[in-house]
């Protein structure tokens, strides 16, 4: 009688093992599979690769729009990004208590030249935008108005102050790339 409740537990012992492996297989196929969906979801592009946009203008209906479509991309010319070398932090004062700040930027300029410009002044840019954050308030940067409001505020005061240099406001948009306060 001993030997067949032996021979019961090792048969469910087995039949467990398996039941384990079949759950771990299972588990880390859906893993792989899961990787691979949202490997070529994320991979998937929305814009139009250089063929396509050639094919697109190759096959317009007049010859007069391509001209005009490359004369306003001459004009506004490229979107480049220039980093600031180091991120801001600072500390601000707040209702409750002073906060601790640190913010990344990043200056959207259009065209070499202008790139070229905001790099030579960077000492300039950053100074500018260190007196407009010391302006700051811990309340007003807890809210995304209140940010919003910075992120205009650092874009007026860079582009006056690079009028007054270079005769022209050279940066479009200042963006907040990094933001956060403890």
């Amino acid at each position: 009688m001993a030997d067949g409740k032996e021979e019961e537990l090792e048969l469910d012992n087995a039949g467990g093992g398996k039941k384990k492996m079949i759950i771990i297989i299972a588990a880390v196929v859906i893993l792989i599979a899961g990787g691979a969906g949202a490997f070529f979801f994320m991979s998937g592009g929305d814009e139009p690769t250089a063929a396509e946009v050639e094919a697109a203008l190759d096959s317009g209906d007049s010859g007069d729009s391509m001209p005009e479509a490359s004369s306003a991309t001459a004009e506004i010319g490229t979107a480049i990004y220039v980093p600031m070398p180091r991120p801001f932090r600072f500390n601000v004062p707040g209702a409750a208590r002073d906060r601790f700040v640190e913010i990344r930027a990043q200056l959207l300029v259009r065209g070499g030249d202008a790139e070229e410009t905001a790099k030579k002044h960077i000492p300039l840019i950053e100074s500018t935008l260190l007196a407009v954050f010391s302006q700051s308030n811990a309340d007003d940067l807890a809210t995304s108005a209140g940010k919003v409001s910075l992120k205009q505020k650092t874009l007026s005061e860079i582009q006056k102050v690079l009028m007054d240099i270079e005769g022209n406001k050279i940066v479009e948009e200042v963006l907040f790339t990094g933001f956060v306060m403890q």
